[in-house]
């Protein structure tokens, strides 16, 4: 491409407490095209796109929007310039309305007031605009479900009008029907001349969305190329410096095993209804369907967080859990990987070192008093047994890239010593690298007769890790996949409530 480039990087490096986020980085994207920034959790795309944005400073280097030098003090001067950031982190506030959050910077005002009405219209015109015409924009953020939240995260990054828009895993949380807005939406901004920065770890949205791919490692722009150029296999070479091997760890071959939780007619609500399964010991049970077919109000009811539950649960004799207090420390003991680390995984302002005792302080502990030398021996164990990849323990987590947050709510809930692992959506926004590690951890816990009931928005990882598939549909399991039958088309097919005969 000869033209000037809407956005320009030369040289921009940062480091954080001496670890190097970006190295001497240049990096161009062109007027009018969606542009992915591709790389594993820790390879400076996000340190790319707050520098973009204005959130942070270089240490070196410059920033040019369309061929001016341009500098952000902070990140309302990025948005004044044309600059829109949406990070995979959403910053709704959830104690407001969908309408007082999508114009909470620039409200509309008349005699010197919010303008409540001019704030309503605008809302709902921006909703309809990413097909939200069912959200009312007078409805608290915190009483939407995830996928409506980054709906509505979306509506007001285009309220800003943006010449630069950056989404980071703007589509990870979204049922299938948010998903295909969000890809119309995306041509549509094109064809008005909007650049789109794409952070994904989703090829397939990847190979559908973008016109140019950028691969970042450990801090360095690695290469740029075009749009099919390069296979996946080489793209997933570029990110992580090696070839890649097995995706998934093989399967054990199919055996009788002894169930440790047996579920009956267990009903919640409208999001339950009579809900039967059987997870035996060392096994690996997926959990498929549709976004909001009652996936995570089943999990969540295993371990003790729903009241007014129904049904029958018998795990080594004991009933359902009356709290999570209790699941974790039960017999069977259950933890529970939840779907938004941000929020309900993690403690973000305290440093890594809590968040990965959180959950077992009577294991640090000494008569009701942390022991220094168990609360140390804890937290290196924990590090070392997912390979957190940290500068000092005593850093606040949210300092950590999305992959290694992760795997610090793993870590933590694995320090409880769990038999029954409920993992949602674990892998979501996650790099390729970081998967496969835990595909592997996940295998290997089974092995060693641990339990795991996961739930995937992914059907591929459903068919390479699970060793039997229950979907879920409305409520209801519609068909129990195992062995060869666990295949894309069954899935799917399943999800849809066709074709669900054994």
């Amino acid at each position: 491409m000869t033209s000037t480039p809407i956005i320009d990087l030369r040289g921009i490096s940062k480091a954080y407490a001496g670890i190097q986020a970006l190295d001497a980085v240049d990096f161009a994207a062109h007027r009018g095209s969606v542009h992915a920034i591709l790389g594993e959790n820790g390879a400076g795309k996000s340190t790319l796109i707050k520098i973009i944005s204005g959130v942070v400073a270089p240490d070196a280097g410059e920033l040019r929007l369309g061929g001016r030098l341009a500098r952000f003090p902070n990140p309302s001067a990025a948005n004044a310039a044309g600059v829109v950031c949406m990070f995979q982190e959403l910053s709704l506030i959830p104690d407001l309305s969908v309408a007082d959050n999508i114009s909470i910077s620039d409200p509309p005002r008349r005699f010197g007031m919010i303008d409540r009405r001019a704030q309503g219209a605008r809302a709902a015109e921006l909703l309809a605009r990413v097909r939200c015409e069912d959200v009312d924009p007078r409805t608290l953020v915190r009483d939407l479900s995830l996928s409506r939240r980054q709906m509505v995260e979306i509506a007001k990054a285009l309220g800003r009008d943006p010449q630069v828009l950056i989404l980071d895993e703007a589509t990870s949380a979204l049922t299938a029907r948010d998903v295909q807005t969000v890809y119309d939406l995306l041509g549509h901004l094109k064809a008005e001349g909007v650049t789109v920065l794409f952070i994904s770890h989703r090829m397939n949205e990847v190979e559908t969305l973008c016109d140019r791919l950028s691969v970042f490692r450990n801090g360095r722009h690695i290469e740029t190329f075009a749009k099919g150029e390069r296979s996946d296999a080489e793209i997933v070479r570029l990110m992580i410096g090696r070839d890649v091997t097995a995706k998934y760890p093989p399967k054990p071959a199919p055996q009788e095993r002894p169930p440790v939780l047996t579920v009956t007619d267990l009903s919640w609500e409208a999001a339950l209804k009579g809900v039967s399964l059987t997870l035996g010991k060392g096994e690996i049970l997926g959990i498929g369907g549709l976004d909001g077919q009652g996936q995570k109000e089943l999990l969540l009811a295993l371990f003790g967080v729903l009241k007014g539950v129904r049904g029958s649960v018998d795990m080594a004799g004991q009933g359902l859990p009356s709290s999570p207090a209790l699941a974790k420390s039960g017999h069977p003991r259950i933890a529970l990987i939840p779907e938004d680390r941000k929020t309900e995984g993690l403690m973000l302002p305290l440093s890594i070192a809590d968040n990965l005792v959180a959950a077992a302080f009577d294991r640090i502990t000494r008569s009701g008093v942390i022991d220094p030398a168990r609360l140390e021996a804890a937290v290196q164990n924990g590090i070392a047994r997912l390979q957190i990849k940290v500068g000092n323990p005593r850093d606040p987590v949210r300092t950590l890239s999305g992959g290694n947050q992760q795997k610090v709510v793993i870590a933590k809930w694995l320090m409880t010593d769990p038999d029954i692992i409920l993992m949602n959506d674990p892998t979501r926004g996650i790099d390729i690298g970081t998967k496969q590690e835990i595909f592997r951890m996940m295998r290997d816990l089974a092995d060693g007769g641990k339990s795991i009931l996961f739930y995937s928005s992914d059907y591929a990882e459903l068919i390479g890790c699970a060793d039997r598939v229950l979907v879920l549909y409305d409520g209801q399991v519609v068909r129990d996949l195992a062995g060869d039958a666990i295949t894309e088309e069954a899935i799917v097919g399943a999800s849809l409530n066709i074709g669900t005969a054994a």
